[in-house]
Formats: structure tokens, C-alpha cells, sequence
């Protein structure tokens, strides 16, 4: 599982997380408390299902949000981005997309944008998940949970832009 690879990289950095989610709705969040001793890590999470929470709580841009909507690159990036501000975690993790069934601001379900950003480095990747609504969430928490650890664990620094596949 990645939930406790993630936090004993973030530990072994003396890095903490934050967690800004939409679409999963507290499950990235929940995975990582699952971990016992995830408190050492883990600084707390945002569930900013409405749009209006993303700018509110998240400090994303609201002009952003009014013209290309909430699922988004550049949104799911100042989630992270702003998460990692509402809680003083080092490292910030970021979900925002469709679970579906009906689309939302032109996207379809399974179209999941997920984010990390660190102090050495942000990554944003989408996803196009199949599935019914509750496999498209649980394939978003994976996903997102296993780009942060691509990033936490990096050594070098370096940006990742490997495409990355949820199965």
C-alpha cells in the first residue's frame, strides 16, 4: 500500500502533508490517517467540494475558477499549492475532478486532475479513469498517492513528467 511508503518518505525528509480534495472527498485523507503513526505527518486535510471552498479555503485564483471551471490543471495545482499554506505542511496533495455519472464544466467522468507540490518540486497529472463513481474515486486516491510518493521520495530534486497509469 502507498499510504505508509508516503509517510515514512515524508518522515524520513522531516516533511509534513496537507490534503486539499474534491472529488474524493476525504478518502486521500483517510487512507493516510489509516497509517498508525500518520500524526507525525500528516497536518490535516480540506475537503472543498464546492467551488466556492476552493477559493475560500484553498486560496484558488476565482477568476480561474469562473473560466475554466473546477476540474482543471491549473486549479488542481493552487489546491496543492494552497493547501500546503491553510495547514504549514511541507508537502501538499490535491484532488479535483469527475466521478460522474454526469459531467461537470465539460468534462466527463473518469477526467480526475491530481496534484503534489513539494518544497523541490509540483506535478500535475490527469487521469482518465473508467468506471463507475466509486472505482473513478478510488483510482483518483491511488493515483494521487502514488505521484506524491514519486515526488516525496526523489532525491534530486528533479520534476517528474512521466505519464503515469492508474490500473
Amino acid at each position: 500500500m502507498t499510504a505508509p511508503r508516503l509517510l515514512a518518505e515524508a518522515a524520513a525528509r522531516g516533511w509534513t502533508i496537507g490534503v486539499a480534495e474534491s472529488l474524493t472527498g476525504g478518502l486521500v485523507t483517510a487512507a493516510l490517517v489509516a497509517v498508525p503513526g500518520a500524526s507525525r505527518v500528516l497536518r490535516g486535510g480540506i475537503v472543498a467540494y464546492a467551488t466556492d471552498l476552493k477559493t475560500g479555503l484553498l486560496g484558488v485564483d476565482a477568476d480561474l475558477l469562473a473560466e475554466r471551471g473546477a476540474v482543471d490543471e491549473a486549479v488542481a495545482a493552487q489546491m496543492a499549492a494552497g493547501i500546503r499554506t491553510a495547514t504549514g505542511a511541507d508537502v501538499g496533495l490535491a484532488t479535483t475532478g469527475v466521478a460522474g455519472p454526469d459531467p461537470q464544466d465539460g468534462q466527463g467522468p473518469g477526467v480526475v486532475f491530481v496534484a503534489v507540490s513539494t518544497p523541490v518540486a509540483s506535478e500535475v497529472q490527469r487521469l482518465d479513469l473508467d468506471g463507475d463513481r466509486s472505482k473513478v474515486i478510488a483510482d483518483s486516491v491511488r493515483g494521487v498517492l502514488d505521484m506524491a510518493l514519486l515526488l516525496v521520495s526523489e532525491t534530486s530534486g528533479e520534476k517528474f513528467n512521466t505519464p503515469h497509469e492508474v490500473s
